[in-house]
């Protein structure tokens, strides 16, 4: 009886050992972020932990699955949507739309339209800061809206530069221009990455039309967005362009004015 009793009650060590080598890959990720290091692959993970690269692969998977890290085109590792949402939530989030306002500020006296920023957020689109045109026909107000990345120009931009990864599964189709095809997505993603800069024509709410720009950080990794919106019917082609070449100039980061 106390063989069985002292059996029953000894811990299991597979459950707390998986825990604790997810939180050390973890660990190195964040600590390679931080330090602006070279993102590690799983091989490099698995060496520096001495773990088989089977073992490696499913626990990234499993913090993958929970969007606490995600891979890049080259498989390589990065903090996820959900630690970088937490670490410029709060403060850090006010910070950011403190420090960009002016710039937001400028954009829409430049333009007449809605100028919002944003960031990733874990499922949606982020939205922190808005400064309304001067058309009283313009767009609503976004802010605190969950918006689907792959039907804005927002959100096209986090996709494209990879801060977060393209939905699975069924993508929402808002409008009948919405782009609802994965391989559409990705030809257009790769137009975003190529001309720097995203578009939207009807495709989140018909007759909305946005442009949008990166920001990137010093270590040239994207930590927010910024978009100019408005009505279709306002925003042509030359309109888009000329707005792109504002958004450049007042966001004052390399940009491309390749055709919208």
């Amino acid at each position: 009886m106390a063989s069985s009793a002292f059996s029953g009650s000894a811990p299991n060590p597979t459950g707390a050992q998986s825990i604790d080598r997810a939180g050390a890959l973890l660990v190195s990720i964040l600590d390679s972020a931080t330090a602006s290091g070279r993102p590690p692959h799983v091989a490099t993970l698995a060496r520096a932990h001495d773990l088989p690269k089977s073992t490696t692969s499913r626990l990234l998977s499993a913090l993958e699955r929970q969007g606490l890290i995600q891979r890049d085109r080259d498989g390589a590792f990065h903090p996820g949507p959900v630690i970088t949402r937490y670490a410029r939530s709060g403060q850090g989030e006010s910070a950011l739309a403190t420090e960009l306002r002016p710039i937001l500020q400028h954009l829409a006296q430049e333009t007449g339209e809605t100028v919002n920023l944003a960031i990733a957020g874990s499922q949606y689109v982020d939205l922190i800061d808005q400064i309304d045109g001067r058309y009283l026909l313009g767009a609503r107000n976004w802010v605190g809206t969950p918006v689907p990345y792959h039907a804005s120009a927002l959100g096209k931009i986090f996709m494209a530069f990879e801060v977060t990864q393209i939905p699975a599964g069924r993508l929402e189709k808002r409008t009948p221009f919405t782009l609802t095809s994965h391989d559409a997505l990705l030809a257009e993603l790769a137009k975003v990455r190529k001309q720097g800069f995203a578009t939207i024509v009807d495709e989140l709410e018909e007759g909305l039309t946005a442009i949008a720009l990166p920001l990137f950080d010093s270590a040239h990794h994207v930590i927010a967005a910024i978009s100019v919106s408005g009505p279709s019917s306002r925003l042509g082609d030359s309109t888009v362009k000329e707005i792109v070449q504002k958004m450049i100039k007042a966001i004052g980061q390399p940009g491309k004015a390749g055709a919208a």
